[in-house]
């Protein structure tokens, strides 16, 4: 008799390729890029430091990062045409939605395949980092019935955003709130995401297929929807008198506690202190302690009863709340940062290539002979 196969459900486990981009070290329980633990780049970098990092695999110089600056600037502006394909997007369509289309749009705008030399995919690389913020604004002023705000090329990546949602910068503690939130979130190996757009790629196809997949996957709740779940969880208990009881309940109704547990971090997400910490300085700044008082409640239990550690997700919801966010927002936010990370696996994909296709175990019925259909 044939020999059942295991199946690996979800892949957990399974280690399917390399990849030099990044590592949750088991030793510190640290996600590092490119070997740096993210907690000392969210200190002593920006987010167009991280960007380079990922890309090239080595920190910037100053004169190294200043081009790369320059160079993200000259480029955030998207055409008339395409202004045109977004503001076609129906109002009640989610920004996941129209983040996708945009960047699919993008991709009709020139013909490209996968196996191009690296040169090409870093150019379409830093075009999508440039332009994904624009499009992602653009469509949120015009869903408001706003009036959308133009690039800037004297502000940074995060100022400029920031600026195209809200029509001003805010104070510095909101925009390295900001700034860190897109350097915590802009990689993390073989998630479903990242490993979406590997698939994609190892068909040979082009970037933008490649990136649209990715953000097809990011959209999921239990992905990168994770962040907007989160928030709807804390709107709806509403204090923190109410958190203890809205946790059992939820708990004995078996239902899906946002924003804890992740498949990879064993001894909790090193991601979230820092993150915390960023959630701690807008809640100084807002003079408002609600969320953070309802997730400690929380927090506490989980922690304490199920063993079971918060992830990024779960300061993140809040802090984008804080800073003024829709909660729809959320997410797209994560593609801006993410896209550093696809791309970078885009290119790593494509240096050494092999079509992904794994088995599957069938479990149907077994072959049979069609019959006429007099006879059926």
């Amino acid at each position: 008799m044939a020999k059942e196969p295991k199946i690996y459900k979800g892949l957990d486990g399974v280690v399917v390729d390399e990849t030099s981009i990044s590592k949750v070290m088991p030793e510190t329980n640290s996600l590092t890029y490119r070997g740096y633990a993210v907690q000392g780049l969210c200190e002593h970098c920006c987010f167009e430091e991280v960007a380079y990092l990922l890309w090239h695999g080595q920190l910037p110089t100053r004169t190294q990062l200043r081009a790369f600056k320059k160079d993200e600037r000259s480029r955030r502006k998207i055409s008339r045409d395409h202004l045109g394909v977004i503001q076609k997007f129906p109002k009640r369509a989610h920004p996941m939605d129209t983040i996708r289309t945009s960047v699919s749009y993008l991709g009709t705008t020139e013909i490209a395949w996968g196996g191009e030399p690296v040169e090409a995919d870093m150019e379409r690389s830093m075009n999508l980092l440039a332009k994904i913020p624009t499009m992602i604004a653009t469509d949120y002023r015009l869903r408001k019935g706003k009036r959308r705000i133009a690039p800037r090329t004297d502000l940074s990546f995060s100022e400029n955003f920031l600026n195209m949602c809200f029509g001003e910068v805010p104070p510095k503690q909101v925009v390295k709130a900001f700034d860190i939130s897109l350097i915590l979130y802009a990689e993390h190996s073989f998630n479903a995401s990242t490993f979406a757009t590997r698939v994609v790629t190892s068909t040979m196809s082009d970037v933008y297929s490649a990136v649209t997949a990715g953000i097809g996957a990011l959209k999921g709740p239990l992905h990168g929807g994770a962040n907007e779940a989160v928030m709807n969880m804390l709107l709806e208990i509403g204090s923190a008198d109410k958190a203890e009881a809205w946790l059992r309940d939820a708990v004995a109704n078996k239902r899906v506690v946002m924003g804890f547990g992740h498949r990879v971090y064993k001894w909790g997400d090193s991601r979230v202190p820092t993150m915390r910490g960023c959630l701690e300085d807008l809640a100084r700044w807002k003079n408002d302690r609600k969320w953070i008082e309802i997730e400690d409640v929380l927090e506490d239990i989980m922690v304490k009863e199920k063993k079971i550690h918060p992830n990024l997700d779960y300061p993140a919801g809040p802090a984008y709340y804080m800073m003024g966010f829709d909660i729809d927002m959320y997410t797209p936010i994560f593609v801006m940062s993410r896209i550093t990370g696809w791309t970078a696996h885009y290119m790593e994909q494509n240096a050494a290539n092999r079509l992904i296709r794994p088995l599957s175990a069938y479990t149907g019925v077994k072959q049979r002979r069609v019959k006429p259909i007099a006879k059926r």
